[in-house]
């Protein structure tokens, strides 16, 4: 296992893909890339990459960013706290140190919304440090490398390979070494199907090819069902003229999606019936009830199942917030759970 690195970076440089984040290693590019990647496949991350960095360029211009042109930047990626750690974390690069990512493995862990993972993946890609970076990929990569059926949810699995690995990294190319394992992961040693074990470069040292149980490993905890909330969803929609307005309004309340837009909504399923006498109730001036659509969002630990009713009205709520359905495109972080029901 000594010669891990002899056999995987050679396999690297002639596989790995060719990725916006890999033109250089400067630590507020990688950062960025590494905070969008969680949670997220690298195919959906690769045009918010770009189109982020078009309009934040310097960890500077991220740390003057207005709130609502942030979440208009990450609208659609999910997980909208990262982009809030990101602004966070970027005033604190700018106040504490003068604008410079710090290169110290425990400055960048004290960062808001940076863990062990992505601390070890700035500290060896950008820095040529050795700080082994654990993720999924790695974590599968080594389970079955060693054949080892130890839980790899569990933060003392983690620990175990961060400091199995900090002795396997190579003096002069940390961060491909970094790179490669993560890849390996993502492209041959894959989840949820069976490994590509004849095009991987440690097939010959992998003790669970060798032992033919790859199958069974890694292990995890057992995931917990999801919560499902009921939820009635009201398009509320104005015509003047060529221009179609909707209401939408701003979530204020902690938690999920916080401070994004979304259209009006009730966490309770109402018929067409009820969902018109309480639109009634709001003294909203509606005129028609034209159409429904049903639909399921799913997040992380739960999902909505909800109840779009489309209500036309015969003017416009002085007290409501009315866009036209171009500023929804261009002005307005509307999260993929209402923006749907604007491409219906």
């Amino acid at each position: 296992m000594s010669r891990i690195s002899e056999l995987i970076l050679p396999w690297f440089y002639e596989n790995k893909r060719d990725l916006p984040w890999r033109k250089d290693k400067e630590p507020y590019h990688v950062w960025l890339s590494e905070i969008m990647l969680q949670q997220t496949r690298v195919e959906a991350v690769k045009e918010y990459y770009v189109r982020f960095l078009k309009e934040l360029p310097t960890i500077k211009s991220l740390s003057e960013c207005p709130d609502d042109k942030l979440m208009k930047l990450w609208e659609g990626l999910g997980y909208y706290n990262r982009a809030r750690n990101l602004k966070l974390t970027a005033a604190t690069i700018m106040t504490d140190y003068h604008g410079e990512f710090p290169s110290e493995l425990e400055q960048i862990r004290s960062l808001k919304g940076i863990g062990s993972y992505t601390a070890g993946a700035i500290g060896s890609i950008c820095y040529n440090k050795k700080t082994p970076a654990v993720d999924g990929n790695v974590l599968r990569v080594l389970s079955r490398v060693y054949c080892d059926d130890s839980n790899i949810d569990l933060e003392t699995t983690k620990k175990k390979y961060r400091e199995l690995l900090y002795d396997l990294y190579p003096e002069d190319a940390c961060g491909d070494f970094t790179q490669a394992l993560m890849e390996l992961g993502a492209l041959v040693c894959i989840p949820n199907g069976i490994p590509k074990c004849e095009e991987c470069p440690l097939a010959g040292c992998c003790q669970a090819h060798l032992q033919g149980c790859t199958h069974r490993l890694p292990v995890r905890s057992e995931k917990k069902q999801r919560t499902k909330t009921d939820m009635t969803v009201f398009v509320f929609m104005y015509q003047d003229g060529e221009d179609l307005y909707y209401a939408i309004r701003k979530r204020t309340k902690k938690g999920l999606l916080h401070g994004l837009y979304e259209f009006y909504n009730v966490q309770e399923a109402l018929c067409a019936e009820a969902a018109m006498e309480y639109v009634k109730a709001l003294g909203i001036h509606a005129d028609n009830l034209i159409k429904e659509i049903k639909y399921k969002h799913i997040f992380t630990h739960t999902e909505w199942h909800m109840t779009a009713y489309y209500i036309t009205c015969k003017q416009k709520n002085e007290d409501m917030l009315w866009v036209l359905a171009s500023e929804l495109s261009g002005d307005y972080a509307l999260p993929t759970a209402f923006r749907v029901f604007v491409e219906v």
